[in-house]
């Protein structure tokens, strides 16, 4: 984790799902700060706000909305990129027994 510098563009691969929810938990958002993963939450977010579904109970306009969609799975062998930052350390270090980080 040391070797990096803030700004470095990093490639983390998962080697071994983990079990424990919170280790998933993490992972996943960390593999939310890819590009491609930000950019599909931000076009799901856009659509559930236009697409709203509202109807009327109790003569009060109501609106449901539908539930984000999950853009990321931790399993094996998934990967991604992401600029690395002093926030994320301690994040990457909780879950570095399953990743394998490298420089992009």
């Amino acid at each position: 984790m040391s070797s990096f510098t803030p700004g470095q563009q990093i490639v983390c691969t998962i080697t071994k799902a983990p079990r424990a929810a919170a280790a998933q938990k993490t992972i996943a958002r960390l593999m939310r700060q890819d590009a491609d993963n930000n950019r599909g939450l931000r076009v799901g977010q856009r659509r559930r706000r236009k697409a709203n579904n509202p109807y009327i109970r109790g003569n009060r306009l109501w609106v449901a909305r539908v539930k984000a969609s999950k853009v990321v799975r931790v399993t094996n062998d998934e990967s991604w990129s992401m600029t690395y930052t002093p926030l994320l350390a301690a994040d990457l270090a909780s879950v570095e027994s399953y990743l394998d980080i490298r420089p992009a």
